[in-house]
């Protein structure tokens, strides 16, 4: 009898371990869009994007942890502008030559509930980390029924002082300091 009770209370340890374990997932490029942007002068909103991303996510629900990494390739960045986009592909603002790639590493996720509500993290820019803590503004995971994959996303959003990277063009001529970026992701369960 001792015997089965220990069978029975290492299965069940084992059976409960098995549903903590993080699930991984791949981002969605044709489903992800990180957007920055940048008040121009006091008047209208400057914004781009970058056509090249990747990344991966791990995610525990059960847990409430996980991790993700985004990488973006500078020299994609994209206004719809040609001349402006060679511009910020400069050493003025990104540098793309010298620092390829811009990356954001989360590794602490905040839950409200079942969702979540933060990632924590770190942006790496012209080779200068910082912290970046992303909100949420949404969050849900699906199955998609095209796929037949679970995908989770959101929409998350902060706001950064760009100086901290060293992008500081304009500054003394009274544009901001302050950049929205807003990234919309789905990451696809593997």
């Amino acid at each position: 009898m001792r015997k089965s009770l220990t069978l029975l209370a290492a299965a069940a340890v084992l059976s409960t371990t098995g549903l903590a374990q993080a699930a991984d997932y791949q981002i969605d490029p044709t489903h992800t869009n990180v957007i920055w942007e940048q008040i121009h002068f006091g008047t209208s909103t400057n914004r781009g994007s970058w056509a090249k991303k990747s990344g991966t996510v791990q995610f525990d629900r059960a847990a409430k942890t996980g991790k993700v990494n985004l990488t973006l390739d500078m020299s994609s960045v994209t206004t719809g502008v040609t001349p402006f986009d060679n511009h910020l592909k400069g050493d003025d603002f990104f540098a793309a030559d010298k620092h390829p790639t811009a990356t954001f590493v989360g590794d602490k996720f905040v839950f409200n509930g079942d969702k979540v509500s933060e990632v924590q993290g770190a942006l790496t820019l012209r080779g200068q980390t910082h912290p970046v803590t992303l909100k949420a503004v949404r969050f849900n995971c699906f199955d998609h029924p095209m796929l037949k994959r679970e995908v989770c996303g959101g929409d998350f959003e902060t706001t950064i002082k760009r100086s901290l990277w060293g992008v500081n063009w304009g500054l003394n001529m009274g544009v901001p300091d302050d950049t929205k970026i807003v990234i919309q992701v789905e990451a696809i369960k593997q």
